[in-house]
């Protein structure tokens, strides 16, 4: 017979609540793994009744969809966490803020409501947004109409199986050239799949059919996150959740 850990069982998940946090300033360069770390350090010192998992090793209950690419900001990253005691989304959302150091900001949460669907099947799409300081808008905008009129483009993507060649061009489906303050901006709405195609891989591919090379390394800033439909646009992956919130108000704890 398996062992089991001595005790009772932790608390049932009650109510799970869906996060839009940005990074920004220098914690951009963190990575993925540390990001992780300082949000459940938040959580507990917000004291958010987290919910956690059963076993021997019981972990609170976090789901982390798509994030950003080291040394990329973002305006869009989610996660999902599941609490043991009903919550005020707004108090939530205001604890963890105030407890996450100054680069990392939580925009929104909402509650999951039942019949939405998951968070994951609403997101397909990132819009990114890159500056590149050095280079020319007139040649950023010659760049991007060669790249957008072939069909395939081949880069070297790292994985961690090792470099892999890729086609950059199919997930991007819409990108132009525009300026700000002299600097030229890229701007590129490209579907996520595995592996997934990120500015850098955009980049390389820009390199490739044009020979655009940055002297001064890109700046890239994940805009949004969502489903892309029919008309161009990405749809809020928050929305379902807030709309069906309106039509179904519960008791909340607050924090």
């Amino acid at each position: 017979m398996a062992r089991q850990p001595d005790g009772p069982p932790p608390p049932p998940t009650v109510q799970k609540l869906r996060i839009r946090y940005a990074k920004r300033g220098r914690l951009r360069f963190a990575s993925h793994r540390d990001l992780a770390r300082t949000l459940e350090r938040a959580l507990r010192r917000a004291q958010v009744p987290m919910a956690f998992s059963a076993g021997f090793s019981p972990h609170p209950k976090i789901s982390y969809l798509g994030a950003a690419p080291t040394g990329a900001a973002s305006e869009a990253e989610y996660v999902e966490i599941g609490l043991s005691v009903r919550c005020d989304p707004e108090a939530v959302r205001a604890a963890l803020d105030a407890a996450l150091p100054q680069d990392v900001a939580v925009v929104d949460c909402v509650e999951a409501q039942e019949g939405t669907g998951s968070l994951a099947d609403r997101i397909d799409t990132s819009v990114w947004r890159v500056e590149l300081p050095g280079v020319a808008p007139g040649e950023l905008r010659s760049a991007v109409e060669a790249f957008l009129a072939r069909e395939v483009v081949t880069v070297a993507k790292r994985t961690k199986n090792g470099l892999r060649d890729i086609d950059a061009r199919a997930p991007v489906t819409s990108a132009f050239a525009a300026e700000e303050g002299g600097c030229a901006i890229l701007h590129v709405v490209v579907r996520q799949g595995t592996p997934a195609v990120r500015p850098d891989d955009v980049l390389a591919a820009l390199a490739a059919v044009a020979d655009l090379r940055p002297p001064l390394p890109p700046r890239a800033v994940r805009e949004a996150q969502g489903r892309l439909d029919d008309t161009g646009t990405v749809a809020d992956p928050l929305g379902p959740d807030r709309a069906a919130s309106t039509r179904c108000q519960g008791e909340h704890a607050t924090i």
